[in-house]
């Protein structure tokens, strides 16, 4: 079981990437997988289109759960998010949660979701808002098996 994160525009910034990248190493079961997928010159309804039809090939199952991270999303604290993720994956083949572009999410994507989830009230930039996501996901496998990290 992989969790799938789906992303509008590519990180480009040498030290997120390491940062990203080196949560990635650690987290292992369930697997992250970040796909990147274009941006569409600000057209937040042709990005939806794009998002979908990514969430679409990568899954090929109705037994899917989407998640949009939104600053209006329902928010958690790593706890209660590491518990909550740990549930989705036991019942859902596949779990995608996706970040927009700077535009926000398209209407057809919010549309199509399972469920809206905050990092924080605060707005952040879509590419910082991904670094603290990959974050959290290794924060809530550390949480579930007991180690030190979270304390």
């Amino acid at each position: 079981m992989n969790i799938h994160l789906i992303v509008v525009g590519k990180l480009k910034d040498k030290h997120l990437e390491s940062i990203e990248d080196s949560y990635l190493k650690r987290i292992k079961n369930p697997k992250l997988l970040i796909h990147e997928v274009k941006a569409k010159a600000e057209n937040k309804d042709l990005e939806a289109e794009v998002v979908l039809k990514k969430v679409s090939d990568l899954t090929r199952s109705d037994n899917t759960f989407i998640v949009a991270l939104t600053e209006f999303g329902q928010e958690l604290d790593s706890p209660n998010f590491s518990a909550w993720i740990y549930q989705k994956v036991e019942s859902y083949q596949h779990v995608v949660f996706l970040i927009a572009g700077a535009e926000g999410h398209g209407k057809e994507v919010l549309e199509s979701i399972d469920a809206s989830l905050s990092l924080s009230k605060l707005t952040f930039p879509h590419k910082i808002a991904r670094v603290l996501f990959v974050e959290q996901i290794y924060r809530a496998m550390t949480i579930k098996d007991g180690h030190p990290y979270h304390n």
